[in-house]
């Protein structure tokens, strides 16, 4: 032990203070309520309460009526069951004169059916690609339709007003309504 202190010195660093904690000095300047000169050029001083946090949500659309979208399924389904038909009076009908003209309609009748059943079944489920896929589904329909009318088949009256049906899908399908109620869910 040398020095003056009666601790011996080690390499332990102290864990309590060895002096007087240092004061600290008084502020300079008061800060306070900002104050507001009264009627008769005296300040006056006022509460101001703390602002008081308030929960703003974004503000609800209102939800998205059904109505154009359950309409443009039922005329997928039409226009699906439809194409399928007509397209299987003309393979039946023209098989043994134009096998080439029977395979391209049963082409293109197929891709026709994929495109509304996937499109019918995205739209249910409120997928974003679902109304292109109805659009070119009853796109590719149309161009079934018009092979009956450059093919020259004879066929009921009824049957030249089917492509209305098309055309009411790619109406129903681009429709605003059922994009809104498309984007809804």
């Amino acid at each position: 032990m040398t020095g003056d202190s009666p601790d011996p010195q080690t390499s332990i660093i102290r864990r309590h203070p060895t002096g007087a904690f240092p004061a600290s000095e008084p502020p300079t300047q008061l800060t306070d309520v900002p104050t507001q000169l009264g009627a008769q050029g005296e300040p006056q001083t006022q509460y101001i309460p703390r602002a008081r946090p308030v929960t703003v949500g974004p503000t609800q659309p209102a939800p998205a009526k059904p109505g154009t979208a359950m309409a443009t399924a039922v005329v997928a389904i039409l226009t699906g069951w439809t194409t399928a038909v007509i397209a299987t009076d003309l393979i039946t009908g023209w098989w043994r004169t134009d096998r080439l003209f029977c395979v391209a309609v049963g082409f293109l009748t197929a891709i026709s059916a994929a495109a509304l059943i996937a499109g019918l079944i995205g739209l249910l489920l409120r997928r974003w690609v679902s109304r292109l896929l109805i659009v070119v589904g009853a796109v590719v329909a149309l161009l079934i339709f018009s092979s009956l009318f450059v093919a020259g088949a004879k066929l009921p009256a009824v049957v030249y007003a089917i492509p209305l049906l098309p055309v009411a899908c790619i109406v129903l399908a681009a429709l605003p309504a059922t994009g809104r109620w498309e984007r809804s869910g």
